[in-house]
């Protein structure tokens, strides 16, 4: 299906490293402490995909900034002990790279945080170019991080394909002129994230290999 796509622009968090216990553990961490009582799991859930800042920011726009830093700080706390891997990405995205594929992560997560993910998942050396949160004026669904992943990986619009797990990772491709992948294990549920018309929902990571005319070894 992707014949003519030689870029791939990943998502971090829930799409190649499962952080999704991790990213729960810290909101509800956080919202007890803030607002005891007043928010339950699925409320937590929820909130995976939008920028931190702006998740306070509506929450309680007087403490955002504190709230931010208590997440902050249990979650890197944490970062290690919660954090899991995904069956197949590593195999997919190894096996991606050999193939010649450019390649870069685009995430609302800062720098530190993200490249400790990368590491500690093994994914470090397979992708040269990082787009954080550190880097742009404005998070997806804005073109920018994906304008600027594409630009440090000498790419063009019309040969990229961005892949993520939520609707921020779908529209920011679509509004960027990308082709676009969501993943079915997305915390916020398949046919949700399905409802935003990805071009293809990958049940698993290898599939990935199949769209691309990639053959599995």
């Amino acid at each position: 299906m992707f014949k003519d796509v030689d870029t791939l622009l990943f998502d971090l968090d829930g799409t190649l490293v499962n952080t999704v216990e991790l990213i729960i553990s810290s909101f509800l961490h956080t919202l007890d402490q803030f607002k005891p009582g007043e928010y339950t799991r699925e409320d937590a859930i929820s909130f995976i995909g939008p920028q931190l800042a702006d998740t306070f920011q509506r929450i309680d726009p007087e403490r955002a900034k504190e709230m931010e830093h208590v997440y902050r700080t249990y979650n890197h706390e944490k970062h290690d002990e919660l954090v899991e891997e995904y069956e197949g990405v590593y195999e997919t995205v190894e096996r991606l790279y050999q193939e010649g594929y450019k390649m870069a992560i685009v995430t609302t997560k800062r720098r530190e945080t993200a490249e400790r993910g990368l590491k500690l998942s093994r994914l470090e050396r397979f992708f040269d170019v990082t787009i954080t949160l550190d880097d742009v004026e404005e998070v997806k669904p804005a073109t920018e991080p994906l304008d600027k992943a594409l630009t440090q990986l000498g790419s063009s619009r019309v040969s990229a394909l961005m892949i993520g797990d939520s609707k921020h990772d779908i529209l920011g491709g679509q509004n960027a002129n990308t082709y676009t992948a969501g993943v079915a294990w997305t915390i916020q549920g398949k046919d949700k994230l399905a409802s935003y018309k990805p071009d293809v929902m990958l049940e698993t990571m290898p599939e990935l290999l199949t769209h691309l005319g990639v053959e599995e070894t």
